[in-house]
């Protein structure tokens, strides 16, 4: 694989790591909102929990994001197999979050 195909495939990594954090953080902000609706309501101990629970994930999401965009918006120069790195597993673990998340929000807004 030549150099150009290996850095363009890692930046498409990147890029669709990015993405899919970025669709996270929109699901939890929906979930918050949600919750934030509900405890109003109700005033639950267990509303309480999954605000809790949904900011501190925002959070996790939030800072993942911001590791895996910043190279696409500040030039670093790879070294070696970035493949094997924090970015693939990362990608894989937002794939992973998404699927949860959608069904959690999908189940939440019934």
């Amino acid at each position: 694989m030549a150099i150009a195909e290996f850095s363009n495939s890692i930046e498409i990594i990147m890029f669709v790591a990015a993405s899919i954090g970025i669709a996270n953080v929109c699901l939890l902000l929906g979930l918050l909102h949600a919750y934030w609706k509900t405890y109003k309501e109700i005033k639950s101990e267990f509303t309480i929990g999954l605000l809790y629970f949904a900011s501190f994930l925002l959070l996790q999401n939030i800072l993942s994001t911001i590791f895996l965009a910043l190279p696409l918006i500040v030039p670093i120069e790879f070294h070696g197999s970035e493949l094997g790195g924090p970015r693939l597993p990362l990608l894989l673990i937002n794939i992973v979050q998404l699927i949860a998340l959608a069904m959690l929000y999908k189940i939440t807004r019934k």
